[in-house]
């Protein structure tokens, strides 16, 4: 397990890199906790795999360092970091049997034979694949093999991190959840440093201690599901994560007043003079319509989507949502939306401004 620090850590894939745009990962300075389980979450083209492709080895960075235990890995091969990766599509042996898939790593390494079977059939059982033990890889679909490309990920303990890049693309709906919650009890049970990269907001708030949110090369946010969701620190985090996401409108503050169209909202804490884009966020969860007390807003429609309402509106000519209680009345008479001040983030420029208490 690893203590794994990332030190003025920026990569181009441009031989002579101009400007900040000309590099793929922004530069960054983190240090991931031993033992703890990161999910690196963004949209495609973020940097997610240039990021983790670094840690592993695989991509050498155009600057900075990257450090295992406050060791200087950066210029270590891949085999040198002692660490398991798992990758998108899956990596196996076709003319081996599940078993000897399974077992290749830690053979690999002289593991005694009677560990090695233990150890075999232990993720066999985790992965679902007791009884395709004996089968040969070859002649299994695609996320069977996946299932093995992972198993074959976890079956060494002594690895200093985890790394899994999407790999439960290929896999059905059901045995997805299956895996994560397996993964989520290897982890208790081994306290492995993961890394797990994904697109899927349910995968990375389900499966990590901290999700890593990734936008345009830059780490946007490191937090605590509930942390991403109750405050974003970038409006990006606001709208990634949630469903549906944070709505976001321009606006101008005032102290502890922000004005839209004219008209104002109370915040719950104060605020100087904003430069740039000033914008505030709110959650659905936290907009409330009535008939009599808010501002105007028009309902276009309501989706009943069985837990909730999601009420789709226009607020001052910006796309608004709002969710409402399942058992609650919502109608057309209902053009008056107010928002929870305390729930009310206020951004400069994408980048969460913090106020002072009013």
């Amino acid at each position: 397990m690893a203590k794994i620090t990332l030190e003025n850590l920026a990569h181009s894939y441009l031989p002579h890199p101009k400007g900040e745009d000309d590099y793929a990962l922004k530069e960054m300075n983190h240090v991931w906790n031993d033992g703890e389980a990161y999910a690196l979450l963004g949209s495609s083209g973020c940097g997610k795999t240039t990021l983790l492709n670094i840690i592993s080895g695989l991509l050498k960075p155009s600057q900075g360092r990257i450090l295992f235990n406050d060791m200087d890995v950066t210029g270590a091969p891949t085999v040198a970091r002692n660490i398991a990766q798992v990758f998108q599509f899956p990596v196996v042996y076709d003319t081996m049997t599940v078993r000897q898939n399974l077992a290749f790593p830690l053979k690999n390494r002289g593991a005694d034979a009677a560990y090695v079977a233990g150890r075999v059939q232990q993720i066999a059982q985790m992965i679902g694949m007791e009884a395709e033990l004996d089968h040969k890889a070859r002649g299994l679909t695609a996320d069977a093999k996946q299932k093995i490309s992972l198993g074959r990920g976890m079956v060494r303990e002594d690895v200093n991190a985890l790394l899994f890049d999407e790999p439960l693309t290929v896999i059905d709906p059901h045995m997805k959840w299956e895996l994560r919650t397996q993964l989520k009890s290897l982890h208790r049970e081994f306290g492995h440093t993961m890394i797990y990269v994904t697109h899927d907001q349910t995968e990375a708030l389900t499966f990590a201690d901290k999700v890593v949110v990734m936008y345009d090369g830059r780490v946007v946010q490191i937090g605590t599901p509930e942390e991403l969701f109750m405050t974003p620190e970038h409006t990006f985090v606001g709208y990634f994560i949630g469903s549906p996401g944070m709505n976001v409108m321009p606006a101008q503050i005032e102290g502890n007043r922000a004005y839209i169209n004219g008209s104002w909202l109370p915040l719950s804490k104060g605020y100087g003079k904003l430069e740039g884009k000033v914008e505030i966020g709110v959650r659905p969860e936290f907009a409330r319509l009535s008939q009599s007390e808010g501002l105007p807003v028009k309902i276009r429609r309501v989706e009943d989507v069985g837990r909730h309402k999601i009420v789709r509106a226009e607020f001052f000519g910006n796309d608004i949502n709002i969710i409402a209680e399942e058992n609650e009345q919502v109608s057309a008479d209902m053009n008056r939306i107010s928002f929870v001040p305390e729930r009310v983030n206020v951004y400069a420029d994408g980048w969460r401004v913090e106020g002072e208490a009013a």
